[in-house]
């Protein structure tokens, strides 16, 4: 069994309506330091990240204690939302967040099916830097769930999976917190 820690990145210096690619903040950038802390006794393990900013950042000081290099992985990316302006985006987050699945865009499907496949398809342990949605879209698929958002977690969370090249296994969810979609 391939292990899989997914990290949720750290506070990000702006929402999901206010920038598409913020960097971390003050807070986030600390989360990140203290995160890197708590997962180095795991090391070594391939470390990958979504291309956005907020994730490299998290994965950065964790790289800094194992060399190498980060890998970019665009299916661990945020969710897509191709099209909205900024201030459309927290309105149509909110409506995708509280559904299901089977009711979402085939543009979202095929996302989140590209997301599993890349889980799935990990071939050594490793953690990954991604964001909320992606993170419960690993989750729902290992608990066969349809929802969404099946929970909360906290900036820079640890969620465990493992996979047998065919199918997720949920080992631990990571710590949960308060998160609002503005």
């Amino acid at each position: 069994m391939t292990r899989i820690l997914l990290v949720r990145h750290g506070q990000a210096a702006a929402s999901f309506t206010d920038d598409l690619d913020p960097g971390l903040n003050d807070l986030g950038r600390k989360q990140a330091e203290d995160g890197a802390q708590r997962l180095k006794t795991e090391l070594p393990l391939a470390i990958l990240s979504s291309p956005l900013r907020r994730a490299r950042e998290t994965a950065e000081p964790l790289r800094a204690h194992q060399g190498g290099e980060i890998a970019l992985e665009p299916r661990v990316s945020e969710i897509p939302s191709p099209g909205l302006g900024l201030d459309e985006r927290g309105a149509w987050l909110h409506s995708v967040m509280t559904g299901v699945w089977p009711d979402q865009a085939p543009e979202l499907l095929q996302w989140r099916s590209d997301l599993v496949d890349c889980l799935i398809s990990q071939p050594v342990d490793c953690v990954i830097f991604s964001h909320f949605v992606a993170i419960n879209v690993a989750v729902a698929s290992a608990e066969g769930d349809q929802r969404v958002t099946v929970f909360r977690p906290d900036n820079t969370s640890v969620t465990e999976l493992a996979t047998d090249g065919t199918s997720l296994t949920l080992i631990r969810r990571g710590e949960e917190a308060v998160t609002t979609v503005n």
